[in-house]
């Protein structure tokens, strides 16, 4: 069973102009009494090893937790509703302080 914070490698398909895509990772932000649910829809924000000045995203290192092995930005303007039969693979956790500031971009990003 998922939970929030979870790393996770998935598929996002053939990218249209700037979007993310391809088999990436990604972290899991969908809330946990959802997730308890075993829902078919998640929301994830992806992960790239670009890194940008961008206050839309996360700087996220790697370390034995999270299981990434590259310095990765989270995309909190990419956030994404994907089918959980898109996820292939889990590799960690990014933990509550990563997650709460995943959070709280997007909620500033929709203005919430």
């Amino acid at each position: 069973m998922l939970t929030p914070g979870d790393v996770v490698e998935l598929d996002l398909g053939i990218p249209t102009s700037s979007e993310a895509g391809m088999l990436r990772p990604a972290i899991v932000l969908t809330a946990a009494q959802v997730l308890r649910g075993s829902p078919n829809v998640i929301q994830v924000v992806p992960l790239t090893t670009t890194l940008r000045d961008s206050r839309a995203e996360i700087r996220v290192e790697p370390d034995a937790l999270n299981g990434l092995n590259h310095v990765s930005a989270a995309q909190c303007q990419h956030i994404r509703s994907v089918a959980t039969t898109r996820v292939s693979n889990l590799l960690g956790n990014v933990g509550p302080v990563i997650l709460k500031q995943l959070r709280n971009t997007v909620a500033l990003l929709i203005d919430a």
